[in-house]
């Protein structure tokens, strides 16, 4: 366990058990780290809290990034993820033009058993402590009514019914479906789904919903998930033919959406890949920001994860703008995701780059010149 830092005394209106540590220079160590500005752990024994918030890079705004619930196999495990997500949506706010920076949060609890009101409180005691550093909201494990149960106690949620916006993953489900519109564009000449074959992995919020979204213009579905329940409900309103978790990778399609967790493509994985297409939700789908050059050797385009996913985090963004929360507006925003994403293509074409290092450096692009102004 990280222990280095002092612990930061509380400004929150009541007696807390809760501890606040900065533990930036011990994260430093993990090969995840990547100029970090400041990385905190909050611990609350009693109310069995063990979160970690990453702030990475603060040139455009202030952090803004999901909280994620995952009982994850180690201390080490979980703030390799929150690293290396906290730099996904960094980049992920700048390639798309928000005035964010990146952030992201992990607690460490089973999400079925572990996630308690107990524990949430403790949560948003840290959230308000501290003060304005980050904004967050929905993600894997954390529900929109637990974003609801947050922001009635640290204003600094968003993706709330109380915010307006409300749950992202339908958001993030239209950006990911256009953006594969553009793949095919890009790769087959037509963006027509009727016939084309979709392996989706993973049938959560942002699945289901793209899956519904495919199916209505007429795509063939391939579609896993570790929840059977949910491969038989998709097998029966989507016709989708059901493959094992570990094969959904390597079944021959058009498009592999992967909308899972991340770190399915891989120096292993990569080279059973029958899809033409990576296009999906997941963050952090490449295991090494290297992986991106295998795919590219081998003739297949990568929609990079932080620009096809954006839609979520454009919509909560959209809560913050001056005036308050704009549905038009933020959809118009998610309705440029394609747009970005072709740009990403053909300049990857003309550079002979994979496509990642191409949106990274267009993030990179704006957060020099932001820093220059």
């Amino acid at each position: 366990m990280l222990h280095s830092g002092e612990a930061r005394k509380l400004k929150y209106p009541r007696e807390s058990t809760l501890s606040l540590t900065e533990i930036t220079a011990d994260a430093a160590r993990s090969e995840a780290f990547d100029g970090h500005e400041c990385i905190w752990l909050g611990r609350d024994d009693k109310r069995g809290l063990t979160a970690i918030v990453a702030i990475h890079n603060t040139a455009l705004g202030p952090a803004l990034g999901g909280t994620r619930i995952w009982p994850h196999e180690s201390f080490d495990a979980a703030l390799t993820d929150v690293l290396r997500l906290s730099r996904g949506m960094t980049y992920k706010s700048a390639v798309v033009g928000l005035p964010f920076g990146g952030g992201k949060a992990v607690i460490i609890a089973d999400p079925k058993t572990g996630k308690t009101p107990e524990l949430l409180e403790a949560y948003a005691e840290m959230l308000a402590a501290l003060e304005g550093q980050f904004f967050t909201g929905e993600d894997v494990g954390l529900t929109v009514a637990d974003a609801d149960f947050l922001r009635a106690r640290t204003p600094n949620v968003t993706g709330t019914t109380r915010g307006g916006s409300g749950n992202p993953s339908p958001v993030t489900a239209e950006g990911v479906f256009l953006g594969i519109k553009a793949a095919l564009r890009h790769r087959l000449g037509t963006d027509r789904l009727d016939g084309m074959v979709i392996a989706v992995q993973g049938l959560g919020s942002v699945g289901w919903s793209l899956c519904e979204k495919l199916h209505g213009e007429g795509a063939r579905l391939i579609v896993s998930d570790i929840d059977a329940a949910r491969v038989k409900k998709a097998r029966s309103a989507f016709s989708a033919e059901a493959v094992p978790a570990d094969a959904i990778g390597s079944v021959e399609a058009d498009v592999f959406s992967p909308c899972a967790l991340g770190g399915v493509l891989s120096q292993e994985t990569i080279p059973g890949l029958k899809a033409r297409i990576v296009a999906g939700s997941a963050n952090n789908q490449l295991a090494r920001h290297e992986d991106a050059r295998l795919l590219m050797e081998r003739g297949v385009l990568y929609a990079p994860d932080y620009v096809i996913n954006a839609g979520g985090l454009i919509n909560v963004a959209a809560e913050l703008a001056p005036g308050g929360y704009d549905r038009a507006a933020a959809m118009a925003r998610v309705a440029g995701i394609p747009v970005t994403l072709l740009d990403i293509f053909e300049r990857a074409e003309k550079q002979n780059l994979p496509t990642n290092d191409i949106a990274a450096e267009i993030a990179m692009e704006r957060i020099r010149a932001a820093r220059r102004s």
